[in-house]
């Protein structure tokens, strides 16, 4: 093979300056339909890592109200934790000298506020008397029993301390303060459930309820 062919060779493969920007032009107009497509599935991208977040909001919380029935149930005065380290801390049983475990380290994180901390509820809290009346129109009227089906006897005498919904929970509105986060202290004393510190709207609801704040997690009205 002479120089002069081994040139021609390499010579027909190059491409004219027209093809080269056509090339381009077509290289820029397939990254901005990725960049189009992309920006069009951002929204739902947010919304299904939302979406999983709550689900695990609602699975540590349940988790957490499970703790608080087991606390009360395996306690020998049947009264709840006074903070989520006590509960984290585990009970005493009677006859027994060991704390048994009753709560998961993760479940004690609030995946859906900046500060993973939950906000407990005692039982005549703003938050548990709005609870009531959310679940109970929620189920056409008829406020469940607050000790479980079946029932728990260990929490009969907690029951008793709920707020009744008949002059109790009239003229509440739906909550102030929407969106943002609730920075506010949890009160020190028995507590009875937790609820999330975010205060924006939900994806998913909880027994109808579509915001994080309302959803009270605790061991009654399950």
């Amino acid at each position: 093979m002479t120089a002069r062919h081994a040139q021609g060779e390499r010579g027909s493969g190059r491409r004219r300056p027209g093809e080269r920007g056509y090339a381009l032009i077509a290289l820029l107009a397939s990254m901005t339909l990725l960049m189009i497509a992309m920006m069009a599935a951002a929204p739902s991208i947010r919304q299904q890592s939302r979406r999983e977040l709550e689900l695990e909001a609602i699975a540590r919380g349940e988790e957490v109200a499970e703790a608080i029935r087991a606390y009360v149930s395996m306690n020998p005065t049947h009264q709840p934790p006074n903070s989520m380290d006590e509960l984290l801390e585990g009970v005493t049983p009677a006859g027994r000298t060991k704390k048994v475990k009753v709560l998961r380290a993760s479940a004690a994180r609030d995946p859906l506020s900046e500060s993973g901390e939950w906000r407990t509820v005692k039982p005549r809290d703003e938050a548990m008397v709005r609870f009531i009346r959310d679940i109970t129109e929620y189920a056409d009227g008829k406020t469940p029993a607050p000790t479980g089906n079946p029932p728990d006897p260990s929490l009969q005498p907690l029951a008793a301390q709920l707020p009744q919904l008949t002059g109790l929970v009239t003229g509440l509105g739906s909550g102030s303060d929407d969106g943002g986060e609730d920075n506010s202290l949890s009160t020190s004393g028995p507590f009875v459930g937790v609820t999330s510190r975010s205060r924006r709207d939900s994806i998913i609801t909880y027994y109808g309820i579509d915001r994080h704040d309302r959803w009270v997690f605790t061991p009654f009205y399950r």
